[in-house]
């Protein structure tokens, strides 16, 4: 694939974990600029910006990006909001100038998806739900509840060829720094099942977690940014 353009020093430090997603969701769906002008609502032009970090994309965009590439678009949505607050705007807000770069124009209209994929991410979600009840009868416990202030214990389960810790069956959530949850819980585990610690596993993606997640990704040879998304999830699956 092509070497990606160094992105500029001007750019927030939230904006700059975005457009890192968004990169990693098209090197990850083989999709070129021109299918992604043909799948949502930018052209060709207004993506190349985005991804090189010269205008910051619409929340459509980024929304958009997600679903054509196939992934849940709720992290990177969050990582949005937290990058538009960071420009001094709102969630939700359009999209701002950064310093020395150059206007956006206007997004095309929006295309909604279709009653038929519709049906299918709910078939996804159905069959994701069940394993994960499956994966999580190693502990007994319920994958999809956290506490705060617990530590969780580790499982070792394989399935489909997949490692698991018996708390999260995800593949593609984003875990960025303050992140909690369950999907963490995971994350931690698996990282220490790598040789790699994590801390101790509560749930809380904290320092620790991204020290271990630094260090993994470098000997994995990825992008050593502390946040573990897609690429990141598929080596810890390992």
């Amino acid at each position: 694939m092509a070497r990606w353009k160094t992105l500029p020093p001007q750019l927030g430090e939230r904006d700059r974990q975005l457009v890192v997603q968004l990169r990693r969701l098209k090197d990850h769906s083989g999709l070129s600029l021109a299918a992604l002008e043909t799948k949502t609502g930018s052209s060709r032009s207004s993506w190349e910006r985005y991804l090189n970090g010269r205008t910051p994309p619409p929340r459509e965009a980024v929304e958009e990006m997600a679903r054509v590439c196939g992934s849940d678009p709720t992290r990177l949505l969050v990582l949005y909001d937290v990058a538009a607050r960071d420009r001094g705007g709102a969630p939700g807000d359009g999209p701002r100038r950064h310093p020395d770069v150059e206007p956006q124009e206007p997004p095309r209209p929006v295309r909604r998806p279709r009653p038929l994929l519709l049906v299918a991410a709910g078939c996804a979600l159905l069959v994701a739900f069940a394993a994960g009840y499956a994966v999580a009868s190693v502990t007994g416990e319920d994958p999809y509840t956290y506490e705060e202030g617990r530590t969780y214990p580790c499982a070792d389960a394989r399935k489909d060829g997949g490692r698991y810790a018996g708390h999260s069956v995800t593949r593609e959530s984003l875990l960025m720094p303050n992140t909690r949850g369950r999907d963490v819980v995971e994350a931690q585990c698996l990282l220490k099942r790598h040789g790699f610690d994590a801390g101790a596993v509560d749930g809380l993606y904290g320092p620790a977690a991204k020290d271990a997640a630094r260090a993994f990704q470098r000997g994995h040879g990825l992008v050593p940014d502390g946040l573990v998304g897609e690429n990141t999830w598929r080596e810890l699956r390992r």
